[in-house]
């Protein structure tokens, strides 16, 4: 376990050291290896902990910042919120604990080819990270189907902010609120199919298929709707 936090600690101390190199060399070897020389840490043990170089460097940035946005919520009284305004939140919070720079750097980066599926991975594992915070554990189809909206709608909200030159981000915000509640009409109307019974019938057979070989193991059985 010690050697566990020491080497947790010693990834941290690179990766903050990293952060004032990215604005200039991006997530690279080159912002890599000034970090070592800033933070002290052994080259070696600094290489295998960021085997991939800038690459594992942008993911660790990415993750630390999913990690911020969850203590930042259970931190936040959320009781008198619908749940749309609690994903509305969550995506702020994630946004404001974030360099704007920093993300504009890892966006590129994530956008090559050879980075994109993991780049999608990283957004899912946000969209993911939220929800869970805010207490869905559902297990069917919803559980995808609401963590593939939420990736969309997270990852076309970034791609804006970064563009945003608005006081206080204002322009983002509405753009937020619009791109939820695309999402929520959507969901209407996937209700409305839901108690169609002859839809139902029809697609019972299908989902049951899929439903068994998707749902994750072991999570807990909540109702999928998402509910404004």
């Amino acid at each position: 376990m010690e050697r566990e936090n020491s080497m947790e600690r010693a990834k941290a101390q690179v990766l903050q050291a990293a952060v004032p190199h990215v604005a200039f060399d991006g997530w690279s070897d080159i912002s890599l290896e000034a970090a070592i020389t800033d933070s002290g840490v052994t080259p070696a043990l600094a290489h295998a902990l960021y085997p991939r170089g800038g690459v594992d460097l942008a993911v660790a940035y990415h993750r630390k910042g999913d990690a911020a946005m969850v203590e930042a919520l259970a931190a936040r009284d959320l009781t008198a919120l619908r749940f749309r305004d609690k994903v509305a939140l969550a995506i702020r919070l994630r946004l404001e604990g974030s360099d704007k720079e920093l993300v504009r750097r890892g966006s590129a980066l994530f956008a090559l080819p050879q980075h994109a599926i993991e780049g999608a991975g990283l957004i899912w594992a946000t969209a993911d990270a939220m929800l869970t915070a805010l207490g869905d554990a559902s297990r069917d189809l919803n559980w995808y189907s609401k963590r593939t909206s939420l990736s969309a709608v997270y990852g076309a909200t970034v791609l804006y902010w970064l563009g945003d030159t608005s006081d206080g981000h204002e322009a983002t915000w509405a753009f937020l609120d619009r791109r939820i509640e695309n999402v929520m009409q959507f969901e209407k109307v996937k209700a409305g199919m839901q108690k169609n019974q002859g839809l139902q019938a029809l697609l019972k057979g299908p989902l049951k298929v899929l439903e068994r070989i998707s749902a994750p193991k072991g999570a807990a059985d909540l109702p999928g709707k998402m509910k404004g």
